[in-house]
């Protein structure tokens, strides 16, 4: 569910839903054009290939569409619970970047909603591809939003979870 009440940077991320890493040892020219694109400078590192954790990277070429700059070493998910302003829960709206403990590391992507247990997150690398999965709320660590940028709506509760998938570890 797309609205224009969306920021472009949800509304871009939507657009890329389906984006696949490539099987066994080739690497997605998508993925890999938003790594050359975005360079060593935003990301923090020399990025060369989708077998590396890429939540961070789909996240920051979102944001850049708009104008808006990465969180410093945008690949590392846990670096983005610094970025941005603070959104305390009850706050939190279309298009804010959640991020979440995992088992060995952290997931971070964007809130499209919220169930009683779970937020509805639209993020990259979620089975090797760009989904929406539900992720517990006791797991995200940060809720963050663009500074200069103004909130755009509050919390969309969902009232259906069929067919959306429960993740309980995006690596």
């Amino acid at each position: 569910m797309t609205t224009a009440s969306e920021p472009a940077w949800l509304r871009h991320a939507r657009s890329l839903l389906g984006t696949r890493e490539a099987p066994g040892a080739s690497n997605s020219p998508t993925i890999m054009g938003w790594a050359k694109k975005l360079g060593t400078k935003v990301l923090g590192m020399v990025y060369n290939a989708d077998s590396v954790p890429w939540c961070g990277l789909f996240v920051a070429n979102c944001l850049a569409e708009d104008g808006i700059s990465a969180a410093p070493v945008a690949v590392r998910a846990k670096a983005w619970a610094t970025w941005g302003a603070n959104l305390a829960a009850d706050r939190v709206a279309a298009g804010a970047v959640l991020v979440f403990e995992r088992p060995g590391g952290g997931h971070v992507g964007f809130y499209v909603g919220e169930d009683r247990t779970h937020y509805h997150v639209l993020a990259g690398n979620q089975g090797d591809r760009v989904s929406i999965m539900r992720l517990e709320k006791s797991r995200c660590i940060a809720r963050r939003w663009p500074i200069g940028r103004a909130v755009i709506g509050g919390p969309r509760l969902m009232t259906a979870t069929a067919g959306v998938p429960s993740s309980s570890n995006e690596a």
